[in-house]
């Protein structure tokens, strides 16, 4: 009796110890994943302030929570099984979708600069409005997590392709570690930002010296810093978008685009001091410019699908007036 007790004692010691490493080994390769994903974090963490930029500041954190769960639930519930799925059946097809994604993305900020040159649509309703302002806070909620669904797509894909050699429960297991992390990271960060001048508004107001100075510095900078990240999100998107369309003509065989830019990088990746700077400049700058033009192209469509769309809805309604009008006539009693 006591030998067995032991032996069951040795069983459960080795398996503690053997579900110990797996756990690990997740972590460890949930820590792989997300830091091949960084980039796109940086873009996701520049383009989500610019939603809350001129909201009511008592209305700031409740949109980053609700941006965040749809966040999460974009990763968790539609991103990651989807991924698993086609990552195990379909794998061809990942790159594709990844595409339609970066396209939408750089509609988005080519849409943006052309409102920004145009002055023409754009303006977002203001969510701190009496008039329609739940209505106007759920439009831009659903905006952001429409854009987070793209971005949090590449960061899953990207850890996906790190971890590609782990079993599916593995996959599965550090793609949730990924998904709760970025998504902490993110919106803990964007968090920061946005309330970063309520804080220097309490330090001005109750503190004295150096604290006082301090607080009244970030209150006057925060505005500031909003608004180049708000340009920043949008530069972002052109960017992430075109960076998602090169590697995915690499990926399907058509490398020319990828070519160029790889030796436009490595002729400035030998100047000294500061050739690392310059590789990441030229690659960014390559696919934000990639990034303008498709989506600049996706713009030029979607306008002229509205206008054309538009002209016969007015020649339908002038007909629909004109008939009534006739009929009205046809009614009217003989003098």
């Amino acid at each position: 009796m006591a030998g067995g007790l032991a032996a069951l004692l040795d069983d459960i010691a080795a398996l503690a110890k053997l579900a110990a490493a797996s756990v690990d080994d997740v972590g460890a390769a949930a820590g792989r994943a997300s830091a091949k994903a960084a980039g796109v974090v940086i873009d996701d963490t520049a383009v989500t302030p610019r939603y809350v930029t001129g909201v009511s500041p008592q209305r700031e954190l409740p949109i980053i929570w609700r941006i965040a769960r749809g966040s999460l639930r974009n990763k968790l519930l539609f991103i990651l099984p989807a991924a698993l799925l086609l990552s195990q059946f379909l794998p061809w097809l990942l790159t594709p979708i990844l595409m339609v994604g970066g396209t939408y993305l750089a509609f988005e900020g080519a849409e943006k600069l052309w409102e920004a040159v145009t002055g023409h649509g754009g303006k977002e309703v203001p969510v701190a409005a009496e008039e329609d302002g739940a209505a106007a806070e759920k439009r831009l909620i659903g905006a952001a997590i429409r854009t987070d669904f793209i971005l949090s797509a590449e960061i899953m894909v990207i850890s996906l392709n790190e971890v590609a050699d782990e079993g599916l429960a593995s996959r599965a297991a550090i793609l949730v570690v990924v998904a709760l992390l970025m998504t902490v990271l993110v919106y803990g960060v964007v968090a920061v930002i946005v309330k970063m001048d309520d804080v220097g508004l309490r330090l001005a107001q109750t503190r004295f010296g150096a604290s006082a100075a301090l607080g009244r510095g970030l209150v006057a900078a925060m505005p500031k810093v909003l608004s180049v990240l708000s340009v920043v999100g949008v530069v972002a998107m052109l960017w992430v978008g075109g960076h998602i369309l090169l590697s995915g003509v690499d990926e399907l065989g058509w490398h020319w685009p990828h070519d160029v830019v790889h030796h436009l990088e490595e002729a400035v990746h030998g100047v000294a001091g500061v050739g690392g700077v310059l590789t990441w400049l030229v690659g960014t700058l390559v696919a934000a410019l990639v990034g303008v033009i498709v989506g600049a192209v996706v713009v030029g469509v979607v306008h002229l699908v509205h206008h054309v769309r538009g002209g016969h809805d007015e020649a339908h309604d002038e007909a629909a007036h004109g008939e009534g009008a006739h009929d009205e006539g046809d009614a009217a009693p003989a003098p």
